[in-house]
């Protein structure tokens, strides 16, 4: 990368650091340069444009629609000022536009088109990866707790929600995420990268929850 593209990096980096230093929904700034790290990790090894991949990583969050009353507009037009403001060059901002709008899990039933950009489809893995394994976990409940949500009820069965209204209102305990959300990201990743550093993350998960319910059934 040039200087220009490197002093862009650093601005952004500083902005969404600022935005987001309090974050305590699990969409933090730290969860913002994990993604960051692990879409330049993943990009090591696909044919991309490191920039429009780190511009995409530090900007993916800017403005999550869950956390807009679902407005699904507003992330990619903040991202667009953002990059307008730093005279970034239409065709990168339209790129980067592209992937912040089509990053997000929207419902399990929900038609998620596939990423049509190598981009798109690093950034969304490492986003993705960043929602599951222990750190998944760990901001699963973070997340469930900032929408008061219980941890568990074995009344309230999960729901694979076919529309975006119903998963943005849903107020299912958050053990339901794992089933209408977590664990079927391993299956959803794009590069040959991601399904790779999927698989231990899942497999993880999974014992997470069996030891779960053997103490919530009080079996150990």
């Amino acid at each position: 990368m040039n200087n220009f593209q490197l002093s862009v990096l650093n601005k952004i980096e500083e902005l969404v650091k600022n935005k987001f230093q309090n974050e305590s929904s699990g969409h933090d700034w730290w969860h913002i340069y994990r993604v960051w790290k692990i879409s330049t990790k993943i990009a090591e090894f696909e044919n991309a444009d490191i920039f429009i991949v780190q511009l995409s990583a530090l900007l993916h969050d800017i403005a999550d629609w869950k956390f807009h009353d679902g407005n699904q507009d507003i992330g990619y037009q903040t991202a667009e000022k953002i990059l307008k403001d730093l005279n970034i060059e239409e065709d990168i901002i339209e790129k980067v536009k592209y992937i912040v709008k089509n990053i997000s899990f929207k419902g399990a039933k929900v038609n998620h088109p596939k990423m049509e950009t190598i981009e798109g489809m690093i950034v969304q893995d490492a986003d993705r990866l960043d929602a599951i394994g222990a750190l998944g976990i760990a901001r699963a409940f973070a997340c469930g707790a900032h929408k008061n949500q219980v941890i568990y009820d074995p009344n309230i069965k999960p729901i694979l929600h076919d529309n975006i209204d119903a998963y943005f209102k849903s107020q299912n305990p958050t053990i339901n995420h794992f089933y209408e959300k977590l664990l079927l990201l391993k299956d959803m990743m794009n590069t040959q990268t991601g399904k790779k550093l999927a698989q231990e993350r899942h497999d993880f998960m999974q014992i997470y929850l069996n030891q779960f319910y053997k103490e919530w059934n009080q079996e150990v």
